[in-house]
């Protein structure tokens, strides 16, 4: 697998979006920028896994990536707050 250097400038800036959405959506669960860029990485891995088993299609381009990278980042981060809170959300 070869990545050109756009490519990874753009993983990262779909994944500070999402990772910084899924923070403001399920609040108080903010990671700081990089912990945000993570955690929107990811959402893209978990949504890139689950929505073609679920037969789920949004669309192609840079905004369906951020939505998928998003709705992603929400389910990792109410995993991550079940986690902590010992099953309370």
């Amino acid at each position: 697998m070869n990545i050109s250097n756009e490519g990874i400038l753009v993983v990262l800036f779909v994944g500070l979006i999402a990772g910084w959405l899924a923070g403001k959506i399920v609040r108080g669960t903010g990671f700081g920028i990089i912990g945000d860029i993570l955690v929107g990485i990811a959402g893209a891995l978990v949504a890139s896994l689950l929505f073609p088993k679920l037969g789920i299609r949004i669309g192609t381009g840079l905004v369906s990536e951020i939505v998928y990278s998003t709705i992603g980042a929400i389910l990792l981060l109410l995993v991550v707050r079940l986690v902590r809170t010992g099953g309370r959300l």
